[in-house]
């Protein structure tokens, strides 16, 4: 073999080996990396607790568009500021909670948010993305009913407001909520799309009765939702499904 620059190597087997060791490598970085957000994790009495078999990455910084500012993960801010309204039906380990409060208003089970931030979601060129028709002069109602003036029917047949306005996502062109305001001047406020039902003599809403509406979580703007507050919106709404009424705690067949 001599005057060969590789000699007996055999450069197949190396390039495997390098193959799998990249590979390997690559799983490792991952799944590190997919461990930024949520964590430390926590178990049930607010202990910090492993994320499974590796450790850790280290703390990244991430400067946001749009002047946002810029966020650290992994970090240590987690919930445990939050005061949970609810217990445990025993003290072993993974046995269910029950809310001792207003699990709505509480966050608690179906109803629970995440701590998103506090702005708007912005489009492309820094604007916010959902904003009410009023505000949206290329958007009409072209095709199907215009909900507007309908009134707002919640699922034990109470009227509670009436339908005012709707809140598009210029980016994705669609209808994300409907305005409506409460009876008696209780103000504005937002249901999620999806969540509602429009007929042709009424908006019907399933997942609540009359009673919780004035409960529904507010805007701190008129013409503007951020990330938080529609976490908390769309999370009051889905907590109805369960909450909302005694039978619907009860096994469903």
């Amino acid at each position: 073999m001599a005057g060969t620059i590789v000699g007996n190597i055999d450069l197949v087997n190396v390039s495997l080996v390098l193959f799998v060791l990249f590979f390997i490598a690559l799983v490792i970085y991952l799944n590190m990396e997919n461990a930024r957000e949520g964590y430390p994790l926590e178990d049930d009495e607010g202990n910090p607790s492993m994320p499974g078999l590796f450790p850790l990455a280290k703390p990244k910084t991430f400067k946001l568009p749009h002047g946002q500012g810029s966020v650290t993960v992994p970090n240590n801010d987690t919930d445990r500021h939050r005061n949970f309204a609810m217990v445990q039906t025993s003290p072993s380990p993974g046995m269910p909670f029950v809310p001792t409060g207003d699990p709505l208003v509480d966050g608690i089970g179906p109803a629970a948010w995440a701590e998103r931030r506090d702005q708007p979601e912005l489009d492309g060129k820094g604007h916010p993305k959902i904003i009410p028709m009023r505000n949206a002069e290329s958007f009409v109602v072209s095709n199907g009913r215009d909900p507007r003036g309908l009134p707002v029917q919640a699922h034990d047949g109470e009227v509670v407001g009436k339908i005012s306005d709707l809140w598009v996502d210029e980016s994705e062109q669609l209808v994300r909520y409907l305005e409506f305001e409460l009876n008696e001047g209780g103000g504005p406020r937002l249901v999620p799309m999806q969540l509602a039902r429009i007929c042709s003599n009424r908006v019907a809403i399933h997942s609540l009765n009359g009673r919780h509406f004035a409960n529904v979580p507010k805007t701190k703007k008129t013409d503007q939702v951020t990330k938080l507050e529609e976490e908390k919106i769309c999370a009051y709404y889905c907590g109805g499904k369960l909450y909302a009424a005694e039978d619907r705690l009860e096994p469903q067949i």
